[in-house]
């Protein structure tokens, strides 16, 4: 039956009837036909996830005396809503591969450096040792394995900076490439 709908439903993708066919009542239509077609429009739905966000608007931030979690307060994209600008960590929701991008900006003779965590453990150190008061950057992506309610964050370490305002020198994204 589920390979004669199957069918059936390729058919009519090419025939533009396919969005009619799905919109129309189901009045004395078989109730396993229409229990069968959503099953598989539930199969074909992917979860959809991806965000996207730059530091704030305060300048200079930092050096402190201890590490603190970059929390990305201009969100601009976040779908899924798996990233947390109060925590300033994103939280998988479901098991996959994910890709993930940041840059940061430090500015003046400040070292600026940034921790990726993954459930809290360092994975990754990138720094940039300042010895010019010019804006640079540095920028690094990963992709990683994560389980649902796994999270990510970026820490800054103590006696590092990094500098953000209007122009949104510091970001961090990821997206879902795909479920696992």
């Amino acid at each position: 039956m589920k390979v004669v709908l199957l069918v059936l439903l390729i058919g009519l993708c090419g025939s533009g009837a396919l969005g009619e066919f799905l919109d129309s009542p189901r009045n004395g239509t078989d109730t396993d036909v229409w229990a069968a077609v959503e099953e598989l429009r539930t199969v074909g739905e992917k979860p959809k996830v991806a965000f996207y966000a730059a530091l704030s608007n305060a300048g200079h931030i930092g050096p402190f005396n201890t590490d603190i979690i970059l929390k990305y307060e201009k969100v601009f994209t976040n779908v899924g809503q798996a990233y947390n600008r109060n925590t300033g960590y994103f939280t998988a929701p479901v098991s996959g591969a994910y890709y993930f991008q940041f840059t940061l900006a430090g500015y003046q003779a400040y070292d600026t450096g940034v921790v990726f965590l993954k459930n809290n453990m360092v994975f990754m150190y990138n720094v940039e040792w300042k010895r010019t008061f010019n804006l640079e950057y540095f920028t690094n992506s990963l992709i990683l394995e994560l389980q649902a309610g796994d999270t990510v964050g970026l820490r800054l370490p103590r006696g590092h900076s990094t500098f953000d305002n209007g122009n949104n020198h510091n970001t961090f994204s990821g997206s879902l490439l795909f479920t696992l």
